[in-house]
C-alpha cells in the first residue's frame, strides 16, 4: 500500500521532508502523497515539526 510505503520512507531518513522529496524518494505522484500525508496525519502516524515538513512518529 502506498501509505505504507510513505511512511516507511519518512521512518528511514529519520529527519523532516516536503512532500516533494517523498514522492521523489517513493516514486509516488505528489498530490497522491499529499493525500497520503493528510490521512496519516489524521491517524496519528506523522506530524509536522515546521510547515510544509513532515516526519514519522
Amino acid at each position: 500500500m502506498s501509505a505504507e510505503k510513505v511512511l516507511e520512507t519518512m521512518k528511514k531518513v529519520g529527519k523532516p521532508m516536503k512532500s516533494a522529496e517523498i514522492a521523489t524518494a517513493t516514486g509516488i505522484d505528489k498530490a497522491e502523497v499529499d493525500k497520503i500525508i493528510k490521512k496519516l496525519k489524521q491517524e496519528d502516524k506523522v506530524f509536522s515539526p515546521k510547515v510544509c515538513f513532515y516526519q514519522a512518529k
